[in-house]
């Protein structure tokens, strides 16, 4: 089947999205990899404020490159999920939507996918420049410091992604071997 619907309509969506969908995402996401998880989960240990609201949000592992004169964005591929495997049950937990990146994910992560009514979507590998022409706007929200790593709010416009694995067990990783 092929979807076209916001962020905000994830929870609406999520039971009739099937493993292999298609759907082009619009609304905010916001970046999040390896370092800024780390700092995500050091603020929660603490009772701190995290950068962004993480129930309903939607988050896109991927660390963009500078930007360049008159865009949006500069290039904004996926990255591979399985380094935030870590951190992504207890995200999960806390009312995270979705995952947006590629590759596999561990059967702790797909359990509480399950468990939270959440989906992983899959983007395209090796196409950030194409990627990048549906993002409207990035901006900084925390971590600055630590660059193409920080965390940025973007906006989707028909952002073409690929449902890996869904609340109900569908695994394209699995079925698809």
């Amino acid at each position: 089947m092929e979807y076209s619907f916001s962020t905000n309509e994830i929870k609406d969506y999520a039971a009739r999205l099937k493993a292999g969908d298609r759907v082009l995402l619009s609304g905010k996401v916001y970046t999040s990899r390896d370092a800024a998880h780390k700092r995500i989960f050091e603020s929660l240990e603490k009772g701190e404020k995290t950068p962004y609201n993480i129930e309903g949000a939607s988050v896109y592992y991927a660390g963009p490159t500078p930007t360049p004169k008159g865009l949006a964005i500069g290039s904004c591929g996926p990255t591979t999920s399985s380094r935030m495997d870590p951190y992504a049950p207890k995200m999960l937990d806390l009312g995270l939507y979705s995952m947006i990146g590629k590759g596999p994910r561990s059967q702790e992560v797909v359990d509480a996918i399950i468990r939270n009514g959440a989906v992983y979507f899959c983007a395209v590998g090796g196409a950030g420049a194409l990627a990048s022409k549906c993002i409207t706007s990035c901006k900084v929200i925390a971590y600055d410091d630590l660059g193409c790593e920080s965390v940025k709010e973007l906006m989707f416009k028909d952002f073409p992604l690929i449902v890996a694995i869904d609340c109900n067990g569908g695994n394209l990783f699995n079925s698809g071997r």
